[in-house]
């Protein structure tokens, strides 16, 4: 049994434009780099810092900077990147608007886009990544349990909500802020959502 943190990654000049970046490699910005500080300050009341402190992340640069820099602040030793845990793919929509989107994909849930990566191949790649960034954690930590922090994409955050609730949360229409955090225990096969937080409209 194991609880860990997920948190999405800081702002990029692509979500400030409202476009979607999936598996395009979008970097930081300023904004995203403080949102990551701010995370990390606020993940000190969250987690059992008398634990080991681990910190992973997706391998695309926007997630491996934020773990960097929350890994910094609470001075966890260097995030290992999973590239299991990166971005959903989003096949021809990846550069596009929200706005184009919806006029040409339709709703965000049920759009049939070009390319796109299947959710149900989000679910099972993000699981694995999450069971092998534990097993890790685990390994690097023995004999003490860690406190581990992961972080990745909101779409891919998403997903695991909706897979940790039978589909109950979020809500259409919600989306993860850039820095929020979403706690969740892993046991054995089983997922569970402790709490979520930093939805916007």
């Amino acid at each position: 049994m194991t609880t860990l943190t997920l948190v999405r990654h800081g702002e990029t000049d692509w979500n400030a434009r409202r476009l979607i970046q999936g598996s395009t490699d979008i970097p930081l910005n300023d904004t995203g780099r403080q949102q990551a500080r701010e995370a990390a300050e606020s993940l000190r009341s969250r987690l059992d810092l008398d634990a080991p402190l681990v910190v992973a992340s997706s391998d695309l640069s926007r997630a491996r900077e934020t773990a960097s820099i929350i890994a910094d602040v609470l001075g966890a030793t260097t995030p290992r990147a999973y590239p299991a845990l990166r971005e959903r793919g989003y096949g021809e929509a990846e550069g596009v608007g929200i706005e184009q989107f919806r006029e040409t994909w339709g709703a965000w849930e049920d759009a049939i886009v070009p390319g796109a990566e299947a959710w149900a191949d989000v679910r099972v790649r993000a699981i694995a990544g999450l069971r092998a960034a534990i097993r890790d954690a685990r390994r690097e930590t023995f004999p003490l349990a860690p406190s581990l922090v992961v972080v990745s994409h909101g779409a891919l955050i998403r997903e695991l909500i909706r897979h940790a609730t039978g589909g109950a949360f979020p809500a259409a229409g919600e989306r993860l802020a850039n820095g929020s955090a979403h706690t969740f225990l892993m046991e054995r096969d089983r997922l569970s959502l402790l709490d979520y937080a930093g939805i916007a409209s």
